[in-house]
């Protein structure tokens, strides 16, 4: 929130222990195919209070259901009601178009926003006590335990926040590094208690090592006319106070660079504190995940001796040392491209990319049956027979039957 709005208008907005904390109720139809989440309450030990947060499990792991089929990262999303299904959105398209994995997001509502996400108190700001130091111990203590409990979640977590929610993100960021892997801070109230975050940075971001940390911060653009981000660092009023405190974050940031902190800013001269949210947290994730994209050429593909599989293998082995777990090839992915290999009669490289996908899902008949067809296109009857066989073993798929069957006819 901005300082000089929230003074005219105050009123706007281990596992084990995981089960006694939370006994959360669905709250939405969950198999309404038009949800993007379903919500879920519990009592809170910690705050003494109801919370509630809502959900999104990713498309491709069946939507609202836990299907067990994959292991996600997860984002904590704060003001949840206002940015879930902008950041939900959001990842289902990038993942669709290979920019990131697929990602479960978890939008936390706050009863009281300016209680859960300040600290302390803010002269400015009176009849205000902020309880952030006890919100994220909610956070850390209680909802992650359930959502890793209960969800298939990896081990990558992205923390966004805008406004109060950026000061909270900066907050964890310099006092808990380690709770999240990334933190995303949009147009965050750093100026809070008197600029209190950035005097504690300038001390904690020369000391800590951030090494594997990620920050991504989006400052809106509520300047004069002509005045740009140097000019506007010599001014002193309450309107710029923002913006100030946030490049004044980002100086202290510039001066520690032998921290290891991941770092990006952007600056929107198009963008207000509430439009730069949208654009800001796409922008954060292309740069969080800037190594996730496969990159093939037409060359390589046209290329009869480019090893395609060892590429495949390569980029997920680099992806998967960023984001610090296993991250395989995907298996539609994989099948799609060896069938065009197929097609274009590679079959040495079509060959390899079913066996690559064999290897990563050998319990999946559908690797096995395109592993089949490529030795059927090849004239190789005998190992089709045997590939169509495994394919059976695993699932009835009556097409594979179908080939299978004419196959055995064809021997007699």
């Amino acid at each position: 929130m901005i300082k000089s709005n929230f003074k005219n208008s105050m009123t706007t907005f281990f596992y084990s222990l995981a089960l006694l904390f939370f006994s959360f109720s669905a709250q939405a139809q969950e198999n309404n195919p038009f949800t993007v989440g379903f919500e879920k309450s519990s009592p809170s030990k910690i705050l003494g209070q109801q919370r509630k947060v809502w959900i999104h499990i990713p498309n491709s792991n069946g939507g609202n259901t836990n299907t067990g089929k994959g292991h996600y990262p997860v984002i904590y999303l704060l003001d949840g009601d206002a940015n879930f299904n902008d950041i939900v959105s959001m990842t289902e398209f990038m993942s669709n178009a290979g920019l990131c994995p697929p990602m479960i997001v978890v939008g936390i509502l706050h009863p009281a926003r300016m209680t859960d996400l300040t600290f302390g108190t803010d002269k400015e700001t009176p009849g205000i006590i902020g309880n952030g130091e006890k919100f994220m111990l909610y956070v850390e203590k209680e909802l992650m335990p359930y959502i890793e409990l209960n969800y298939p979640t990896a081990s990558y977590k992205i923390f966004i926040g805008h406004s109060v929610g950026g000061l909270t993100v900066v907050n964890t960021l310099v006092h808990q590094p380690n709770l999240f892997n990334a933190y995303v801070s949009l147009d965050g109230a750093l100026w809070w208690n008197d600029q209190q975050i950035v005097r504690e940075a300038k001390m904690t971001l020369a000391n800590t090592n951030y090494k594997g940390k990620t920050l991504f911060m989006a400052l809106a653009n509520r300047m004069e006319k002509g005045v740009d981000t140097v000019e506007v660092q010599k001014d002193t009023t309450e309107s710029t106070e923002l913006i100030r405190s946030n490049l004044q974050f980002i100086k202290a940031i510039s001066k520690n660079k032998t921290n290891q902190l991941r770092f990006k800013h952007a600056f929107y001269e198009n963008d207000d504190h509430s439009s730069v949210r949208l654009i800001g947290e796409y922008d954060a994730l292309r740069f969080i995940f800037d190594y996730y994209k496969l990159k093939i050429y037409n060359s390589e593909l046209e290329d009869p001796n480019f090893k395609l599989d060892s590429l495949l293998t390569t980029h997920y082995d680099n992806v998967s040392d960023q984001i610090g777990y296993l991250i395989k090839p995907g298996e539609s992915q994989v099948n799609n491209l060896a069938y065009h290999m197929l097609n274009q009669k590679q079959f040495i490289k079509a060959e390899a990319l079913f066996k690559l996908n064999i290897t990563n899902y050998p319990e999946t008949a559908n690797c096995h049956d395109g592993l089949g067809d490529l030795y059927l296109a090849k004239g190789d009857k005998e190992k089709a027979i045997a590939c169509f066989k495994k394919t059976l073993s695993l699932q009835i798929i009556p097409e594979t039957k179908q080939k299978l069957e004419t196959l055995l006819k064809e021997k007699k």
